[in-house]
């Protein structure tokens, strides 16, 4: 018997997810454990394998492609059998509702009915010959959800009308836009990028600024007799979540009133104590414990002193949290991850030391639950193992703080008259000055300091 395989729900937060990669054809023979297709979030790559034994008798969705979870992906079972039940693309040509025909204006009318409908998501790009566009229902529906111009589809329906499979492959063919840039796209002069930052290569407002910033580059250019033929480089596509990435930093520092201070501390005291646990720590479980979990500690709790900055700032109000869900940043091979350790405040250092790493192993492997990668009130980042000893951390909204932790260096100050030298670490606290003044930041970086110069005594409490 032929059985669909879905798109699986990665998380609560997962609506869809891209196919990347097929490692199976139509009509090849699987055995349970082979591996279907890749598939990934905005965060995380997942594989799917096959549960059944059979052949692959239709796969529904290409590379490329946006799925909705819990959607038919593909069917395996034997030859010859009907798997027209379990497509997602239903042909519409069987409809009723198809039987109806919607007429729309041709070209010189859809100016006029667009000023009198603005939600209508559409512009006219083209010359039509015919008075009027017949087009089904759930084919118009469809074309607005998906951000889709009509006018290019292909009908291939009953006497010419559009019909959802010409959308549906309308969509495959790319070119497809969110609501905000649909309107920006109707409304302004611009030219549409081959594929987007958005998910699933959707085109956002931002890849419509830069494209026409792109333009007004390249005139210049070409007045100056520079050309693409002269240039020495190699073009390398981004990955989805390298746009994801490069569009919340974007939008992060578009949005935000980021600001940096920066502090060091005497680490003499976390050394000593890193030291014994390495020396001491390995029938207790202990020596795996590293700096950056003894900050991570540390920081869990001071933060609930000092509550603006464990919030997300929500524009008109402030979400102020009674429990630290800690972001620690993870650099990755496909790109920079926040897992986060949920109420961070109530584990022990043990705890915190062993969570972080299943969460990092996680994030390298690429198939990290992606609920583990939302709802962080507060972010660390460590670049201190680099040699870095002062940067400024970008935040990550709607958070208003993260903290950057820095590498240690030798300093001197003056002791009973005489100079000594001592291990400083340095720390860089960006926050939003939307929700936290300079002040009290500040006394967040002191606090922590200090809780870090004594962490034997902070661990006492």
């Amino acid at each position: 018997m032929a059985v669909p395989v879905i798109m699986p729900r990665q998380g609560l937060s997962v609506e869809s997810c891209i196919i990347t990669k097929w490692h199976k054809k139509k009509g090849d023979r699987v055995e349970p454990g082979d591996l279907l297709f890749t598939y990934e979030t905005d965060k995380a790559t997942f594989e799917e394998e096959s549960q059944h034994s059979g052949i692959l008798l239709d796969i529904f969705f290409e590379e490329g492609d946006d799925v909705p979870v819990l959607t038919n992906v593909c069917v395996i079972g034997e030859e010859g059998e009907d798997t027209s039940i379990y497509t997602p693309h239903k042909d519409e040509t069987n409809q009723v509702e198809d039987d109806k025909v919607i007429q729309e204006p041709s070209q010189q009318h859809f100016l006029a009915e667009l000023e009198a409908d603005p939600e209508t998501p559409i512009k006219v790009t083209q010359d039509q010959e015919d008075d009027i566009i017949k087009i089904s229902p759930r084919a118009r529906n469809l074309a607005k959800k998906a951000g889709v111009n009509i006018l290019d589809a292909t009908p291939t329906g009953p006497e010419g009308r559009i019909i959802e499979r010409d959308i549906i492959e309308l969509i495959h063919r790319g070119q497809v836009l969110t609501p905000a840039a649909m309107e920006a796209y109707r409304l302004g002069d611009f030219h549409l990028p081959a594929e987007g930052t958005g998910l699933g290569g959707r085109i956002t407002t931002y890849d419509l600024e830069l494209v026409a910033n792109s333009s007004a580059e390249t005139e210049d250019s070409i007045k100056k007799g520079i050309t693409d033929s002269q240039a020495d480089y190699q073009e390398i596509e981004l990955t989805n979540i390298r746009k994801v990435i490069a569009r919340t930093m974007h939008q992060s520092l578009i949005n935000t009133a980021q600001l940096t201070l920066n502090t060091s501390f005497d680490a003499t005291d976390i050394l000593n104590f890193r030291a014994r646990l390495k020396s001491q720590g390995l029938s207790l479980g202990l020596n795996g414990i590293t700096l950056n979990d003894i900050i991570l500690y540390a920081v869990s709790r001071t933060l609930l002193n000092h509550k603006n900055l464990n919030a997300h700032f929500l524009e008109d109000s402030m979400r102020v949290y009674n429990t630290v869900n800690l972001g620690v940043a993870v650099d990755t091979p496909r790109g920079l991850m926040v897992p986060t350790i949920f109420n961070a405040e109530k584990k022990s250092l043990l705890e915190i030391s062993n969570e972080v790493k299943k969460l990092a192993e996680a994030c390298q492997a690429g198939n990290i639950n992606p609920d583990l990668l939302t709802n962080g009130t507060f972010t660390v980042t460590n670049l201190g193992a680099l040699g870095i000893e002062a940067f400024t951390p970008v935040l990550n909204p709607p958070q208003t703080g993260i903290l950057g932790v820095n590498s240690i260096i030798q300093r001197a100050r003056e002791v009973d008259g005489k100079i000594e030298y001592y291990p400083a670490m340095g720390l860089s606290l960006t926050f939003d000055h939307r929700a936290v003044d300079g002040a009290p930041a500040a006394r967040f970086l002191k606090e922590l300091a200090e809780n870090l110069e004594n962490f034997s005594l902070l661990l006492a409490k």
